[in-house]
């Protein structure tokens, strides 16, 4: 990655993006964890996950642009997300980055740029059965 470039820039802006969300999905659905979460068509989730990721990494403000502030915590809330479950979801973009081929690095910085965002949205310590 280019130290000018944005994220979004490094995986290949829109196209990238959306590459990354459609490998990503099929594994949260398939999830023990995640997957009960979402509903079963999952399409308008990908869609605003590729417009918010395209924001969040530094493209255009497209996901503002249509849905207004993120507000991605409260967003969450009615969602009972705990310390195992960002930890998977987390897991599953990497595999998704993999999957995609993008290279080590900047999926270190992919993934350490989602971290925060994945723990902030722990709402509850319940812990999965």
């Amino acid at each position: 990655m280019n130290i000018k470039q944005t994220i979004y820039e490094a995986v290949g802006e829109e196209t990238g993006i959306r590459a990354i969300v459609e490998a990503f999905y099929p594994k949260v659905q398939a999830h023990p964890l995640l997957g009960p979460l979402f509903p079963e068509d999952i399409t308008p989730v990908m869609d605003k996950q590729t417009l918010f990721l395209t924001q969040f990494f530094g493209g255009p403000m497209r996901y503002s642009d249509e849905y207004g502030h993120p507000m991605m915590r409260a967003r969450h809330m009615p969602f009972p997300i705990n310390r195992e479950r960002a930890l998977a979801w987390l897991d599953c973009m990497r595999r998704a980055l993999e999957e995609v081929g993008i290279e080590a690095e900047l999926r270190e910085i992919v993934l350490e740029r989602l971290s925060g965002p994945a723990f902030h949205f722990i709402n509850t310590e319940e812990e999965d059965d």
